[in-house]
């Protein structure tokens, strides 16, 4: 049987595992039996899909905002965008704050979290207390204390911003007995009621009680596959997967499912590079991609994806520091705590107008409103404004801006030593809208430096000069990602390869050689009467390598069960990220998962029996655990010569 380890199956048998503590910990269950021996090997088996008609819904949760996008499957073109909230005062928006707080929950009430077992009908009403003590969203006073960047926690591999606060985190979830897995799950379950509330009212509530709703949740490319596990379950939890089919895509892959089809038919042709930038609130995200064929429009990785903590929150932080530091400590501390709108109104004019439209060759001055604050010249304010002057507010953007450069410099560079060439930057994401981070990048890839003299004139410098790079950014950029994601629920994936971003291997015993393993790692093997060594590392897949979900990688091992022995047995996936994986396991290496396969299912005559010179009998079996990967997470599935049995299921670490 076809198994998807974040996807099917109840959340007690997918949890996420994870050395952390308190509110940071997702709960995993308990462990199942140990291993057998094993060895291992590999061979390829095709997996096929059928789509059926259906309403398709994207969300995009996104460090700092997010944002929902539907279709239905008999009008594809219409795509709607939900941009009404609640706590909106009736002003649209394409997002909506990723940001959630508790409040004290009414006497003899405790606070509890819609599941998917609750119906809709429940989560529409308001039946569950949770509904009734959680703000969300738009749902804020500027001065009211709330969670923010709770995505970020969900990946323990990911550094932390300097602004985000483990402790202060802790100590908010910790005042209502929630932790990360809960907060992320209560905001989805806003986001999964509010959408369907939405789409009633479109639809009419005949027409979805009939109809199949299926969900395509995006995650970062760089996240750990633990990461995009714990946003599944916590999806589940909000109620997306339990009556629905619910997906993952990366984010940068589903922006460039939405632009590469908005630029197609005209500026596509087979062997183009494009590079898509999704740089966002918190995280700036980046895949390659190579056209293959362009109607119907197919395309593979050209390079591994990569990202990094620098997104659009960072100048928001930076200009923060600014104001302390152009005003004063002690003005900047009254401000936010005696008039925090005054702060709020200046803080919204730079997110909205600044980092968006900021322009070194138009606006040699920009005004930022502080409504209330005296005229103080030497601060820079004048008539309730912080005036600031181009340079200034480059220093605020060039630290970031840099980051995101090198970020694209790298992929630039990986394809170009492959003989690539680069047709194309995508820009997309609501930082992907800064008029300034634009502009940088045109002049980053577009600026030859002069060649060197030479006392004869040559042309061959010209010639080897690296070609300039087209920077795009499409209409509706910072939706492009949620659009994306229901066009790649719509359509298909449109991804034919994809570039492994870590090596994926096992590990697995094997006879003993004294010329390639040390001594020391020896043991003698009672049921194979020979000297072995465990702990060898069969990688399957290696770091860059190109992996189709349309074909799975094998993993073939041997075990042996002396009777009456469990049949339940685990293995876990090892990752490295490094660029060469050792041969053997050792401290640094990945438990990206353990696998726990039920081998009761499978035909007692499929298994040989052994006997041993000492006259101990044993069963053996030949099995294999195929593992494909997908945009965004991994799926496995049973099989002996060839035929499905069995249930795997997955503990991630």
């Amino acid at each position: 049987m076809n198994f998807t380890i974040p996807i099917r199956g109840p959340p007690s048998q997918n949890a996420s595992s994870t050395t952390l503590n308190g509110p940071f910990a997702p709960q995993a269950p308990a462990s199942a039996a140990p291993p057998s021996e094993a060895t291992g090997g590999g061979t390829p088996v095709v997996h096929t899909t059928a789509p059926a008609d259906r309403l398709i819904v994207g969300v995009d949760f996104g460090t700092t905002y997010s944002g929902v996008a539907a279709v239905y499957t008999s009008t594809p073109d219409d795509v709607d965008v939900i941009k009404t909230w609640p706590g909106g005062n009736g002003i649209t928006s394409d997002k909506v704050p990723t940001e959630i707080a508790y409040e004290p929950p009414p006497p003899n009430l405790s606070i509890t979290t819609p599941t998917p077992t609750s119906t809709t009908t429940e989560a529409l009403n308001g039946a569950s207390p949770s509904t009734n003590n959680i703000k969300w969203g738009f749902q804020f006073k500027p001065e009211e204390s709330r969670l923010r960047c709770i995505k970020l926690f969900l990946d323990r591999n990911q550094k932390l911003p300097h602004f985000v606060s483990p402790l202060e985190t802790a100590a908010q979830l910790r005042k209502y007995d929630r932790n990360v897995m809960d907060a992320v799950s209560d905001y989805l379950t806003q986001l999964y009621i509010h959408t369907m509330d939405t789409l009633t009212r479109r639809y009419g509530e005949s027409f979805m009680s009939i109809t199949k709703v299926e969900f395509v949740l995006t995650v970062p490319a760089v996240w750990s596959d633990a990461a995009k596990n714990a946003t599944l379950q916590a999806a589940e939890r909000a109620g997306m997967g339990s009556r629905h089919d619910l997906r993952l895509i990366s984010e940068p892959e589903a922006a460039a499912v939405y632009t590469l089809k908005a630029i197609q038919p005209n500026h596509l042709k087979i062997g183009d590079n494009f590079i898509v930038c999704d740089a966002g609130g918190g995280t700036v995200d980046l895949i390659s991609y190579r056209i293959t064929e362009v109607s119907p429009l197919r395309v593979e990785e050209s390079a591994v994806g990569t990202g990094g903590l620098c997104g659009s929150a960072f100048l928001n932080y930076r200009f923060e520091d600014h104001v302390r530091t152009r005003i004063g400590k002690e003005r900047y501390d009254n401000m936010k705590e005696k008039k925090p709108k005054t702060w709020q109104m200046g803080l919204k004019y730079f997110e909205e107008f600044v980092k968006r439209n900021f322009n070194e060759e138009e606006h040699q001055e920009v005004n930022v409103p502080f409504p209330g604050l005296p005229d103080d010249e030497e601060a820079g304010l004048d008539s309730g404004f912080l005036v600031m002057n181009a340079e200034e507010v480059k220093a605020l953007f060039e630290p970031v801006i840099k980051e995101v450069c090198d970020l694209v410099e790298g992929q630039v560079d990986g394809i170009r030593r492959k003989g690539g060439t680069v047709s194309g930057i995508v820009l997309v994401g609501g930082f992907g809208q800064s008029n300034y981070l634009y502009n940088r990048l045109k002049s980053h890839f577009n600026t030859a430096a002069p060649p060197p003299y030479t006392e004869r004139p040559t042309h061959a410098t010209t010639a080897n000069a690296p070609q300039a790079v087209e920077v795009m950014q499409p209409m509706y950029a910072w939706t492009a990602v949620v659009r994306g994601a229901v066009l790649r629920g719509l359509e298909g994936s449109m991804v034919v390869s994809r570039r492994s971003r870590w090596h994926y291997g096992t590990s697995y015993a094997t006879v003993f050689d004294e010329e390639r393993h040390p001594v020391s790692d020896r043991y003698w093997s009672p049921l194979w009467e020979r000297w072995m060594v465990s702990d060898r590392m069969q990688w399957h897949i290696a770091k860059g390598e190109q992996v189709s979900e349309r074909r799975a990688v094998s993993f073939h091992y041997t075990r042996n069960f002396r009777p009456g022995q469990s049949l339940i047995v685990e293995d876990d996936l090892i990752g490295c990220d490094a660029d060469v994986a050792p041969d053997a396991f050792k401290k640094g290496l990945i438990n990206v998962c353990t696998l726990t396969t039920d081998l009761n299912a499978v035909p007692k005559t499929l298994f040989t029996r052994l006997t041993t010179t000492k006259g101990i009998e044993f069963d053996n079996l030949d099995f294999t655990l195929d593992m494909t990967i997908d945009s965004a997470s991994l799926i496995f599935e049973l099989k002996v010569d060839g035929v499905g049995y069995g249930v795997v299921t997955a503990k991630f670490h």
